[in-house]
């Protein structure tokens, strides 16, 4: 069994978690909502909203789904780039 990255033993945000980060923010900002009407959508603090499209942050599944509910997206699309290679 392979020995756990760093970034899964500290459950720190890696690449992967960054990526969605920046895909959450993207699509906000395409669609002209701010972080507080996303905040207020998904029931979290528009501070919370920065450190997920920041990557500070994980998003769990449970909340990405909500994410993408909110943005009128399939939690699918906040992964293009996994299928083309990103690494941890």
């Amino acid at each position: 069994m392979p020995k756990p990255t760093e970034d899964q033993v500290t459950r720190a945000a890696n690449r992967i978690d960054r990526h969605v980060g920046q895909t959450v923010r993207a699509r906000r900002l395409a669609t002209g909502m701010s972080q507080e009407r996303l905040a207020e959508l998904i029931g979290v603090t528009f501070q919370q909203v920065q450190k997920y499209e920041k990557g500070v942050n994980r998003i769990s599944c449970s909340r990405l789904y909500d994410i993408a509910r909110a943005q009128e997206m399939q939690p699918g699309e906040y992964f293009p780039a996994i299928s083309k290679g990103i690494k941890k």
